[in-house]
């Protein structure tokens, strides 16, 4: 994929603002050195697993290490501040999802659309509301009917208030009406460790769950995403029973702002390159994902849009991220 300096300074004005300095030239032809991506999620999550296969890829065409730093906490922010913080040299990026635009319009401090600069997408996915084998409810309809008759006995757990599976939760909570307490974690393994140890009731997962869900410890009630996903063939979208509901998940990558365009080139071309290899594509289907890619202008306009999205939806309903 070829991005010429004109094509990308000027579609990304837009997005996120960039200058360029003309004629520049750099000291060290990037990378130099190894190159840190922060995580804003647990070891063991559908951001950790998607930022290690990425790193790797991009260790390998690019010829220095990219290591995974995972700084949980905060529904992404203490990731996404620490690579605010950083000097705009390429060697810090965020690994950036959903949840850093559901937080961008809410917190005055740490502002993933003004302050970050989009690289690329890499792969977008979606939740499973999932619950124990055993749970008495085997159909979405039969949870709804379930939760109605007991309000406020079931509880719902995900990977953190403020974070996409929180929200993807209160929006089928809204929908159907129904009344279930939340349960914040850490991450969707502890979330999960919790739901198989019978501490709640059910949990909206990411895909890091699906291994578990195809070995029968688990059952998945439903996709959040708008049609039916092929990890998990037999499982129905929530919008099949909630007309309107659709809630999913993408990820991508960020540096800090005014990072040079010839290194978001750079980054931006491995990625798509990763992205049509048929051996990525393979190890991103294996774990419930379906590639993305794009420019970064594309990037940051879905940043911007999907901002947009969720901060309505939470201002309009007065949703809690406490």
């Amino acid at each position: 994929m070829r991005l010429s300096r004109r094509v990308f300074v000027r579609g990304l004005g837009g997005a996120i603002a960039m200058p360029v300095i003309p004629g520049m030239a750099r000291a060290e032809v990037y990378p130099a050195r190894p190159v840190k991506l922060v995580v804003g999620f647990a070891p063991g999550s559908g951001p950790d697993i998607i930022a290690r296969l990425t790193a790797d890829w991009l260790s390998k065409k690019l010829g220095q290490p990219f290591m995974v730093e995972d700084r949980q906490g905060a529904g992404s922010n203490i990731a996404t501040e620490t690579v605010i913080r950083a000097p705009s040299d390429g060697y810090t990026l965020l690994h950036a999802t959903v949840a850093n635009t559901i937080n961008a319009k809410l917190n005055d401090r740490v502002d993933f659309t003004r302050d970050t600069t989009p690289v690329a997408a890499i792969a977008r996915a979606s939740f499973f509301l999932v619950v124990q084998s055993s749970f008495p409810a085997r159909t979405v309809p039969d949870l709804i009917k379930y939760a109605k008759a007991n309000p406020g006995k079931l509880t719902m757990g995900s990977s953190g208030s403020g974070s996409a599976p929180y929200l993807a939760g209160e929006l089928f909570k809204i929908m159907s009406g129904t009344e279930i307490v939340h349960v914040p974690y850490t991450g969707t393994p502890q979330a999960i460790t919790e739901l198989l140890a019978g501490r709640i009731s059910l949990v909206v997962a990411d895909p890091s769950a699906i291994e578990i869900v195809k070995a029968g410890r688990l059952r998945a009630l439903a996709a959040t995403a708008a049609s039916t996903q092929d990890i998990l063939p037999d499982v129905p979208p929530l919008g099949k029973f909630l007309p309107g509901y659709e809630a999913s998940t993408w990820h991508g990558i960020s540096g800090p702002k005014n990072l040079p365009w010839d290194i978001v080139a750079l980054l931006n071309r491995a990625i798509n390159d990763g992205l049509a290899d048929k051996g990525m594509k393979a190890r991103l289907a294996q774990v419930g994902f379906a590639p993305m890619g794009g420019s970064p202008l594309e990037f940051g306009k879905l940043i911007n849009d999907e901002a947009h999205k969720w901060s309505d939806l939470i201002r309009r309903e007065n949703i809690s991220l406490h």
